[in-house]
This record gives C-alpha cells, sequence and structure tokens, in this order.
C-alpha cells in the first residue's frame, strides 16, 4: 500500500502511540507560564557534574529513565533509542545512553531534532521493526554559549532578536501497542536557505524552513488549519512566529489562531527577560512532552501538529561568511 503523500508525508496504517513521556528543565524555565507542567525543575542546573557538557549528558540521562519509569517499562523492553542535541558529534546523546544497553541511533537536526527522532521512530514503529522506541532530546543554556557564542563569563550583551537556550529535555516513548495520543501522518522537510547571516536572529533564519514544511504538509494532506486544534512550532521565538504567520497569510493559509510556539510559551518573555523568547532541542521537547502531552491525554486537545525548526550551522561556517540554512519536520498528532 501506498503511504506516500505527496513529496513529503507520509501516513501510517499502524500509526505509533505515544504511550508515556518525560520533561526535565532547569531553574530559569522552571520559573516560567508552564513551570506546572514538567515533571522534573532543577534545583541545581550542573546537575552535580564538573563541566556543562556532562550536566546536559546528565539531564538526558534522568529524563530517558524516568520516561521509563512512568511507562513502567524496563530498558530490555525499548528496541531503539532515537537522540541527539547541540553539542558537537551530538556528545549530549552518545554520552547520556552509553549506560543502556539499547540500539541506538544519533541525529542531528539542531533544534529539529525532536521531531525528527518522532518522525523516524514512528516509521520505524509502525513499519513494525519495533515495539518500543524512546525519542530523546536535549539542550542547556550554558554549554550551548560556550559552544556557539561565548563562554558565560565575557558577559556579553544580547541583540533584540536574540533567544535563550533553553535548559530542559524530553522524551517521548513510542509504541505499536496501547492507549495514548497517535502520531498519523509525518511531513518531512527540506533544507531551506534565504540567505540570513545574523547568527543572533534564529527565527528569521528559521521561519522560511517552516513555511516550506507548513505548506507542504498542508498541500500533501489536503489539510486546512482549522483541522487542528493546535500548530506548534519549535523555537521560532517572537521574531520567527511573526515572520511565519504573516507569510502564511499571504500563501492563502490563516494560522493566526491556531499557531503557539514553544519559545514564546515556555518564558514570560518580558519578565524573564530573554528577549525573542527561547530556543534549543529542549525548548520544544521539555513543552511537548510536558505541557502539550498532558493536554493531549486530558482530551483538552484532540489534534496537533508539531514542527520544530533546526539552524543547521555552526560557528566555524559563519565565520567563513556562509549563510544559515535551516529545516523543520512535522508530525501530526491525534487523539
Amino acid at each position: 500500500m501506498n503511504n506516500r503523500l505527496g513529496r513529503q508525508t507520509v501516513t501510517f496504517d499502524n500509526p505509533p502511540i505515544i504511550i508515556e513521556t518525560a520533561s526535565t528543565v532547569g531553574q530559569k524555565e522552571g520559573k516560567g507560564p508552564l513551570k506546572s507542567t514538567f515533571d522534573v525543575i532543577l534545583d541545581d542546573d550542573t546537575l552535580g557534574e564538573k563541566s556543562w557538557e556532562k550536566s546536559e549528558s546528565m539531564l538526558q540521562k534522568k529524563t530517558a529513565l524516568l520516561a521509563l519509569e512512568k511507562a513502567k517499562l524496563q530498558q530490555s523492553d525499548i528496541d531503539y533509542i532515537l537522540a541527539g542535541d547541540l553539542l558537537n558529534q551530538c556528545v549530549g546523546a552518545h554520552y547520556s545512553v552509553r549506560d543502556f544497553d539499547i540500539p541506538f541511533l544519533g541525529l542531528y537536526g539542531a533544534c529539529s531534532t525532536m521531531t525528527e527522532s518522532m518522525s523516524i521512530g514512528s516509521m520505524i514503529v509502525s513499519a513494525g521493526f519495533a515495539d518500543y522506541a524512546m525519542c530523546l532530546t536535549s539542550s542547556h543554556f550554558c554549554s550551548s554559549e560556550i559552544q556557539f557564542r561565548n563562554p558565560l563569563e565575557y558577559g556579553g550583551q544580547r541583540t533584540p532578536s536574540a533567544q535563550w537556550t533553553v535548559t530542559g529535555a524530553g522524551c517521548a516513548i513510542l509504541s505499536s501497542k496501547g492507549t495514548g495520543p497517535k502520531i498519523t501522518h509525518v511531513t518531512t522537510g527540506k533544507v531551506i536557505d534565504k540567505g540570513v547571516t545574523d547568527i543572533s536572529n534564529m527565527g528569521a533564519a528559521m521561519a522560511p524552513a517552516a513555511i516550506d514544511t507548513l505548506i507542504a504538509h498542508f498541500n500533501d494532506t489536503h489539510r486546512t488549519p482549522d483541522y487542528y486544534d493546535m500548530i506548534l512550532t519549535g523555537d521560532l521565538g517572537v521574531v520567527g512566529s511573526d515572520i511565519l504567520v504573516e507569510l502564511m497569510l499571504k500563501e492563502g493559509f490563516d494560522i493566526r489562531t491556531k499557531h503557539k510556539d514553544c519559545g514564546k510559551m515556555i518564558f514570560d518573555i518580558e519578565g524573564q527577560d530573554v528577549h525573542a523568547g527561547g530556543s534549543g532541542c529542549g525548548c520544544c521537547s521539555s513543552v511537548f512532552c510536558g505541557y502539550v502531552y498532558r493536554e493531549l491525554k486530558r482530551h483538552n486537545l484532540s489534534k496537533v501538529l508539531v514542527m520544530a525548526t533546526g539552524a543547521l550551522m555552526n560557528p566555524m561556517i559563519i565565520e567563513q561568511g556562509e549563510s544559515i540554512p535551516a529545516i523543520a519536520h512535522a508530525v501530526a498528532i491525534e487523539i
């Protein structure tokens, strides 16, 4: 049976079920508007480790173990872990799972990694290659600052368009059986580069990729924005969200009443002085695995399109004068 819809979307005869999630966030995120929806709020963002990179690995590991505990599963029940992060060579994920005796697929989609992992995990489970797949991502403000900007001690000024990397992690366990929200469609994004070169304006760099994937999803599925209760982007922030809504309207799709952005939801934008909002792999993963999954389970939401976006660059290539390519992957989830 042909399960492809158009160029970029697939649908599932046996939709995988999100049977459980876990979410962990740092102290700053734990003071934001969604503080009551996270499983764990850290009281120490170092998690007792001696470096920020080790802290992020521990953050991811503890979140994965919590998801297993909540799902009442053992490590031996999981057929695949699909995980990634923002650090060079994805060391956050690699070191977090090295004590797990579970087949592992490391992924890098920058901040789109959560929906990338859920997309591939869904394909594996739906095709019958796994009964359980664990989708796991994280980011840490301090480890990201060292890698992409300057060490914290530098104390540099942040531009108004800059976003605050979320200290957080999310884990979703997909299953071929059980109860819970189902992943019905996956729309895989393309690498889109509109020539943005400002590394302090990730929202502008990623918005074109979100527009491209969202239009592809609607065209492939013949759905309209009204089909969904929520169209959730990962971390476009204030700047990127405004661009997305405005340009989608010009393309004939009015998402104004449906669109939410994790980067705008996780922080009090003005009160917490995060400029254009949150970003990072942990932004989408913690908000989806916390607030959004809870609302789906409570049937306050029944149809959600989750689309995380990622800027596919590193500091070295930007210093060589390159622009910033981006990507967005969308996952349709329904009760």
